[in-house]
């Protein structure tokens, strides 16, 4: 079976709407898809009646923004209940800063030449509640400033570049308990992409683990070959399940295909054995 455990919809910074991105994953044979907006749920009954209708098992799903230790770092959810009140308040809370947050992104821009930046990536945002980075990446695109959204990382938006801002999100242990309270499993997203090192990223994965974190993405879009191991013997050390998601947001972008990802190290567990 084919698993694919992060992705995205237009709901926060996907472009294909639930729907389209149910059909697509059916498509390329996956056979369970987890829909993890960022901070935000509400794609999740849209993409629920698509699914009914095809050979392919919904997985409930969130990616919620946290600051931890000066950084932001991602924390999927999965199986969770989106009525959960614990889990719809905080997000709630999450959401509320991403339009201040996205101004001071496009000041920081105009600063260096770049006009208009906030208009653009508000016309790529079809919820303008999760404005996010990635809409000003697909500006940047757009108006030529740079060739596609993965230089855009490199060049603008990220920690000492133009547009990037620091900004406060939940903590590690409030969107942990978040999903623990809506009855779903915490999982540390794409942990290769967070720039420290090995001794920062082992005092997270630990930190994770005793505020109830179950889960390491272990194969991921960000992932080279050579990480998938490192990280797989990370979720052995520290007693992860593993998991597997492409973090798919649209046709093309960043190379990430839904479902077309290395399978899961033997010394693994995957993280579906617990359902």
């Amino acid at each position: 079976m084919i698993f694919d455990l992060h992705s995205h919809s237009t709901a926060s910074d996907g472009v294909l709407s639930p729907q389209d991105l149910v059909i697509r994953a059916a498509q390329q044979g996956v056979d369970v898809l987890a829909l993890t907006d960022h901070d935000e749920m509400r794609g999740l009954d849209e993409a629920a009646r698509a699914a009914d209708g095809l050979a392919i098992e919904l997985v409930t799903g969130v990616e919620i923004s946290v600051s931890w230790a000066g950084r932001t770092v991602h924390v999927v959810g999965l199986k969770v209940d989106p009525a959960s009140p614990a889990l719809v308040d905080g997000l709630a809370v999450n959401r509320s800063g991403r339009r201040e947050r996205a101004l001071r992104m496009a000041a920081s821009l105009a600063a260096v030449g770049i006009p208009g930046a906030m208009e653009g990536a508000l016309r790529l945002a079809e919820n303008e509640e999760l404005i996010s980075r990635t809409h000003f990446a697909r500006f940047l695109v757009g108006k030529g400033y740079v060739k596609d959204v993965k230089t855009v990382f490199k060049k603008f938006l990220v920690r000492g570049k133009p547009g990037y801002v620091s900004h406060q999100w939940a903590g590690l242990a409030e969107a942990v308990a978040w999903i623990r309270l809506a009855g779903g499993m915490a999982v540390l997203a794409h942990p290769g992409r967070y720039d420290m090192g090995k001794e920062k990223q082992s005092l997270l994965m630990a930190e994770f683990k005793d505020v109830g974190g179950v889960g390491l993405e272990v194969v991921t879009g960000s992932h080279t070959r050579e990480q998938v191991p490192i990280y797989a013997a990370h979720a052995e050390r520290f007693g992860f399940f593993a998991s597997v998601g492409s973090d798919f947001h649209s046709p093309g972008e960043g190379g990430r295909e839904l479902g077309r990802l290395m399978p899961l190290p033997d010394n693994c567990r995957p993280i579906w054995e617990a359902w």
